[in-house]
C-alpha cells in the first residue's frame, strides 16, 4: 500500500494503490489511509470526490462505498469539507430531446465537475434526473458566474455531432449582458473583431436599454473563445457588471450580469431547425 495524504489537516489529497492485505473495500481503504470517518468518506464518494483507476481501464468517479478492490487498483481522494458542504443551485430542464437536453443553468452551478467533486455541477444533476441508462456528456461550457441555456448530450455520437456544431460556429448563441456605461444610444449596433488567444472572435451587440451609467446589450457570439464576451466588452471600455476578473469600476452586488438566453441550430438527428430561448425575465420558450 502506498500514497500518503498531501495535507494532514482538513483538506486532504490522497493517491494510493491497493495491494494484498489492505482493507478490502474502497470505503475501508480510504478511511484507513486518510484517517477520516467512514461516514465522511461515503459522503465524499457520493459527491464525486473519489476516483478509481483500474489497470486496463480509464479513470472514473467511484461512488459505491462497498466496491471490492483488486491488487493494482489506484484510488484518488480529493477531500475539501468546505466544498463538499456547499448546496448547489438547482438547474431546470428546458427541453428533453432524448439524445440531448437543454437546461437552464443558474449562476454558481458548475458546467462540469472537478476532481474535488461534481455535486455542484449541471451534468451531475442531469445524471441524477435521468438515471444511469442515460449517460451525460458536456457539449459546451458556460462560466460558473453566468446563468442561462446549456446543452448536454446523452450518448457519445450525439456529443461528437453537437460539439462539431459549436466548433464549426454553426450554433446561434445569444446573450443579454449588462455593462458599465453606454456604448451608444438605444438601438445602436456594433461589433468587436479582436482575435483572442490567436484565433478569430467576433462579438456583435445591440443596445437595448441605456441609462443611469449602465446599459443592457443583446449580444450574439461568434467564435466562443474563453470569456470572449467579457474580454471583448472590457476592451471596449464597457465591462460586464459584476465581472470579478475583467474591467474596473464594474462591481455589482448581484454578481455577473451575463445570461445565455438563446441557442439555435439545425438538429443533427432530425434535420430541422431548433430554437431554445429565455425571455429576459426568465420565462422559457422553445
Amino acid at each position: 500500500m502506498n500514497g500518503r495524504p498531501a495535507v494532514a489537516a482538513e483538506r486532504i489529497e490522497l493517491d494510493g494503490t491497493f495491494s494484498a492485505g489492505d482493507p478490502a473495500t474502497a470505503v475501508a481503504w480510504l478511511a484507513a489511509r486518510s484517517g477520516l470517518p467512514k461516514a465522511r468518506i461515503k459522503d465524499a464518494m457520493s459527491k464525486g470526490a473519489v476516483a478509481l483507476l483500474r489497470p486496463g481501464s480509464t479513470s472514473r468517479r467511484l461512488r459505491r462505498a462497498t466496491t471490492a478492490l483488486r491488487p493494482g487498483d489506484r484510488l484518488r481522494l480529493h477531500y475539501d469539507p468546505r466544498l463538499l458542504a456547499e448546496t448547489p443551485a438547482e438547474a431546470r430542464l428546458i427541453a428533453d430531446r432524448r439524445r440531448y437536453s437543454v437546461w437552464y443553468k443558474p449562476a454558481g452551478l458548475l458546467a462540469q465537475g472537478t476532481e474535488w467533486g461534481d455535486h455542484c455541477s449541471l451534468p451531475r444533476q442531469a445524471e441524477l434526473r435521468f438515471g444511469p441508462e442515460r449517460p451525460t456528456f458536456v457539449v459546451h461550457r458556460l462560466d460558473r458566474e453566468a446563468d442561462g441555456l446549456t446543452l448536454l448530450a446523452h450518448d457519445r455520437q450525439a456529443a461528437a455531432a453537437l460539439s462539431a456544431l459549436f466548433r464549426e460556429d454553426r450554433v446561434d448563441k445569444r446573450y443579454r449582458v449588462q455593462v458599465l456605461g453606454c456604448p451608444g444610444g438605444i438601438g445602436q449596433t456594433g461589433a468587436i473583431d479582436t482575435p483572442l488567444d490567436g484565433k478569430p472572435a467576433r462579438t456583435e451587440y445591440r443596445v437595448v436599454v441605456c441609462g443611469d451609467g449602465r446599459a443592457e446589450l443583446a449580444v450574439t457570439l461568434h467564435g466562443g473563445r474563453l470569456h470572449q464576451i467579457r474580454r471583448h466588452l472590457a476592451a471596449l471600455g464597457h465591462p460586464v457588471l459584476g465581472d470579478p476578473r475583467y474591467g474596473h469600476g464594474n462591481k455589482d452586488p448581484g454578481g455577473l450580469r451575463l445570461s445565455a438566453v438563446g441557442l439555435g441550430f439545425r438538429d443533427p438527428f432530425g434535420g430541422g431547425r431548433v430554437e431554445f430561448s429565455l425571455e429576459p425575465q426568465g420565462t422559457e420558450s422553445a
